[in-house]
């Protein structure tokens, strides 16, 4: 395997084309692509791949799969295996690991495992053979020939073509009991179950989804603090993501991105305006921001060196697609005897997706949400075999298996909630994504 550095013929004038065309392609198998901030990843044709369920986990590498239970704690059960992958192979060795996991991944940790059928998938991970980056300077292939390069750099040096067109999508129905089920939840927080806890709605698709022309088409109307698209294991998923739920850097610096107050976004100028003075005096929506950040800080500060933990920003405006949120940014440094999968354990499921306290409120999701959130408000993750990790908050996103598509998105609900606010914020949620779907040809 080899490592190869070349320019492409034009500079990548639009990354997101670029990488949708590698995904669309079907030359590479399953893949993820990841977007952080100046740079995209696109890492596909696994050389091995780690799937944990709620009773086994299956390494499958060098054609070979392996299957045993496993028991004790998820992120220990995900580490070894990958441990294992990464030392049974030198060129593992050297590589990131990708995938995603689901929010049912929680449940271990937080007393909930009794609510989990068997056999749900709580993790996929894989490593990939091939690993493109793509930044506004270079474009760096790892792992492929160089007649694999070269068509890389053929896809790459194509031109974009037109943005696809949507098919319209109606999310005003409620035929979840969405409200219903958000009035129980604020009678509970009054009688003092827990304080707050984001409670989701599922909308299934009437068509099949070009997964990754939405993804293109959905990216050209988001500003995402990190975006993703992937087809892993059967799944595949395009989301825009609001926040991170926990990164961890090769210093030992752990940042996590509270978001949690929302108001629409790009109505207009007046509208967005008024929208967001709204956002920064409304008490609801500061009490339930104020409580997520202070629940972030007692987090970190488990995990972190004494006098380390830190408030950087505090309640700004983020714009975020269809919304805009109040949004902090909580960080610290890394306990000599914490590791990043310590890290990635007491900050999964972020709070802004889950409630606070965690354990109730996470017990309160599995018996009033209805059906198995899956992948959403779980986390798209990047592991690099420095020990950096990052995790990003999949919401916002479309999803598709077994020939069904669907979105889903929730709200924070505290004691002064009403059902039908909390409705109302589903739908411009939704709003990031409905408007972009591409279906499938």
């Amino acid at each position: 395997m080899t490592t190869t550095e070349f320019a492409t013929t034009d500079t990548v004038a639009d990354p997101v084309a670029a990488v949708s065309r590698m995904a669309r392609s079907g030359l590479f198998g399953d893949y993820v692509v990841y977007e952080r901030p100046g740079a995209w990843v696109f890492a596909a044709d696994p050389l091995a791949t780690i799937e944990l369920d709620t009773d086994k986990v299956r390494i499958t590498a060098s054609g070979t799969t392996r299957e045993e239970p496993w028991t004790g704690r998820p992120v220990t059960a995900l580490e070894r295996a990958l441990d294992r992958i990464r030392l049974e192979d030198p060129i593992a060795a050297t590589a990131s690991a990708y995938g995603w996991i689901g929010f049912e991944f929680c449940a271990h940790a937080l007393e909930a495992k009794h609510h989990l059928a068997p056999g749900i998938t709580l993790a996929h991970l894989m490593i990939p053979r091939i690993e493109v980056t793509i930044t506004a300077s270079a474009v760096t292939v790892w792992g492929a020939s160089a007649e694999e390069a070269a068509h890389i750099d053929e896809i790459l040096s194509a031109a974009a073509d037109p943005l696809p067109v949507a098919e319209a999508v109606d999310v005003s129905g409620d035929a979840t009991g969405y409200r219903r089920r958000v009035a129980t939840a604020i009678k509970e927080i009054r009688s003092g179950h827990y304080d707050k806890v984001i409670l989701s709605r599922r909308v299934d698709l009437p068509f099949a989804i070009d997964i990754s022309e939405t993804y293109r088409l959905g990216r050209a109307h988001n500003t995402p603090a990190r975006s993703f698209l992937l087809q892993l294991g059967g799944l595949e998923a395009a989301g825009f993501s609001p926040e991170l739920v926990v990164a961890v850097d090769v210093d030992g610096t752990v940042t996590t991105e509270p978001l949690a107050g929302t108001r629409a976004f790009g109505r207009g100028l007046p509208a967005d305006r008024a929208a967001r003075d709204d956002l920064e005096r409304n008490p609801k929506e500061i009490v339930e921001h104020a409580v997520s950040v202070r629940a972030s800080c007692a987090e970190v500060a488990t995990i972190a060196d004494p006098g380390t933990l830190s408030v950087t920003d505090f309640m700004s405006v983020r714009e975020r697609g269809s919304v805009q949120h109040l949004a902090s940014t909580v960080q610290g440094r890394l306990a000599p005897h914490r590791t990043p999968w310590d890290a990635l354990e007491v900050l999964f499921p972020s709070v802004t997706a889950s409630g606070i306290p965690k354990r109730p409120c996470v017990d309160a999701i599995f018996r009033i949400d209805g059906s198995a959130r899956g992948l959403y408000s779980g986390a798209v993750v990047t592991l690099s075999p420095d020990g950096a990790l990052e995790a990003t908050l999949v919401l916002r996103a479309v999803y598709q298996s077994s020939g069904t598509a669907w979105l889903r998105a929730g709200a924070g609900i505290i004691a002064q909630s009403s059902p039908e606010r909390e409705f109302e914020e589903t739908c411009e949620k939704l709003g990031s994504v409905a408007p972009y779907l591409v279906p499938r040809t």
